[in-house]
């Protein structure tokens, strides 16, 4: 599984999306269980976060034990922005 880390931009790769509270980034050492590193992470979001029934967490770059934390993947960010443009296209004037 190919990962960027938040904070120095690498890419790296891990066996699993499962990581734990103590991961952390191969190159720069960040926390990998922390909100920047989660897919549900939107600034624009309620709490910096997509997921409604996830706690508050002030320190969004440090390890935290959310429940609904899920690794943000290059693979889940691609489908994403494939999403918005594909939504974006809906609404596009012929």
């Amino acid at each position: 599984m190919d990962i960027q880390c938040f904070n120095c931009q690498k890419s790296f790769s891990l066996d699993s999306t499962q990581v734990g509270r103590r991961d952390e980034c191969p190159h720069c050492y960040a926390d990998l269980h922390s909100c920047k590193a989660c897919k549900f992470y939107d600034t624009t979001a309620y709490n910096e976060c997509r997921e409604p029934m996830a706690d508050r967490i002030t320190e969004k770059e440090k390890a935290n034990f959310c429940d609904y934390f899920q690794l943000q993947t290059q693979h889940n960010a691609e489908k994403e922005v494939d999403h918005l443009k594909a939504a974006m296209d809906l609404f596009k004037k012929k």
